[in-house]
């Protein structure tokens, strides 16, 4: 059965480093360890039975197609997932380990090193009484941020290769490298992966679906200071780095730690410098077009100020936009969101539609042509050494892939 191939899949996939890497971002795939799982889902497709499955050898992507089994021409379905995992915690040497009947109770990762995974952090652990999860030793993260969904996606394939009684139309199967640094689509062939239109395999808890995401947009913050000898420093002295926390504080406060639902935000991830030079990253974030416009001239305005407080040349901002929210192009087609509705109903799961607080592949995709709301995988905690997927939630997104194919089909059938 599908249900017990996810499980065997994603525990086989998670022990292969997938990270991919910020510093080498520039280029796709920013890190070779990507291709070891690229090679096993090809092998593992082209064994499976699919068709015009292919390796994209230069930019790491794979892709595959089963083929309809209907005489009417059905619109064709794509399911997407990424293959690397968060560069913030390792994903070298996982070790998955299953826990039985989860008790609701905190879980200890790793007694030794006194990590623990608390409910009151993760309250979705909830939801979980009484299933099982899959947890880590608390040395790395899990990688169910995407292999949770690599995983349902193969034993979705699978179930289809082996039970060609299930009318479907044609299904295209696409997985990518580096989503976790922004370029998870960058050379995604939208045209030769050839799907009416699309799912992202890549959100949270069973019922979890989202069509719309964040407005975004990154600045580079370059201050230029004026280093003399402190003790002698009076009237002379530009501390660029002291100038850099002058530019923070005159942003509104409304930062990631303090904002949530459809809320946006300013958020500074980084920052560098000396006396002389300091270089600060932002991201702007927010589901509203007019909002995200505001945001931005309002940063654009903070460093106007105080380049006039403190002389020409010493603010400098690069900005540049990263996506936009994906429900600008997805709401022209909501059936495709009403299929997967009753989809998750069928599967006797509560849909829980939100918006993502993040991006998604599926925001480029939809504004390059191929309209690809997100659904979820089962797993949580992601990017960290608390991340945690439940197998019977891992179970039910199978079912809820192959039932919005079957949807899909039932529609001409009629």
């Amino acid at each position: 059965m599908a249900n017990s191939a996810v499980v065997e899949n994603f525990l086989r996939y998670v022990k292969i480093d997938t990270q991919s890497s910020e510093e080498s971002s520039e280029q796709v795939p920013s890190t070779e360890r990507q291709r070891s799982l690229a090679k096993l889902l090809y092998q593992e497709l082209t064994m499976l039975g699919a068709e015009d499955v292919r390796y994209d050898k230069e930019h790491c992507y794979v892709y595959a197609v089963i083929p309809s089994n209907m005489d009417k021409t059905v619109p064709a379905i794509g399911f997407i997932a990424h293959m690397d995992t968060s560069p913030a915690v390792s994903g070298k040497d996982v070790n998955p380990r299953i826990i039985e009947n989860y008790d609701g109770n905190d879980i200890v990762l790793n007694q030794e090193k006194n990590i623990i995974t608390r409910v009151s952090e993760f309250p979705m652990l909830k939801d979980c009484k009484g299933k099982r999860l899959i947890v880590t030793d608390g040395n790395t993260l899990l990688g169910g941020d995407d292999k949770a969904g690599v995983a349902e996606i193969m034993a979705a394939a699978e179930y289809l290769l082996t039970h060609p009684e299930i009318k479907h139309g044609k299904i295209c199967i696409g997985f990518t490298p580096d989503e976790e640094v922004g370029n998870g689509v960058a050379f995604f062939d939208i045209e030769g992966f050839g799907a009416d239109y699309a799912y992202t395999v890549d959100g949270g808890m069973l019922g979890d679906m989202s069509y719309e995401c964040f407005y975004a947009a990154g600045a580079v913050l370059t201050i230029t200071g004026k280093s003399v000898h402190p003790g002698y420093a009076k009237n002379i002295m530009k501390n660029a780095i002291k100038l850099a926390y002058e530019f923070y504080t005159m942003l509104p406060d409304e930062c990631p730690e303090n904002t949530e639902g459809y809320e946006g935000f300013y958020h500074m991830d980084s920052m560098k410098g000396t006396v002389e030079k300091a270089v600060a990253q932002y991201i702007i974030r927010d589901h509203d077009r007019t909002k995200f416009e505001e945001r931005k001239a309002i940063f654009l305005k903070t460093a106007e100020i105080l380049e006039k407080k403190y002389g020409a040349g010493t603010f400098q901002v690069k900005m540049s936009d990263n996506y936009y929210n994906m429900r600008e192009m997805i709401e022209k087609r909501m059936d495709i969101v009403d299929n997967m509705v009753k989809a998750m109903e069928q599967a006797k799961v509560t849909p829980r539609i939100s918006a993502i607080r993040g991006g998604t592949d599926g925001a480029r995709l939809s504004f390059d042509g191929l309209l690809c709301p997100n659904i979820c995988t089962g797993s949580e905690g992601h990017h960290g050494r608390n991340e945690f997927a439940c197998i019977e939630d891992m179970e039910k997104i199978v079912e809820i892939i192959l039932n919005v194919i079957s949807i899909t089909a039932q529609k001409f059938l009629l």
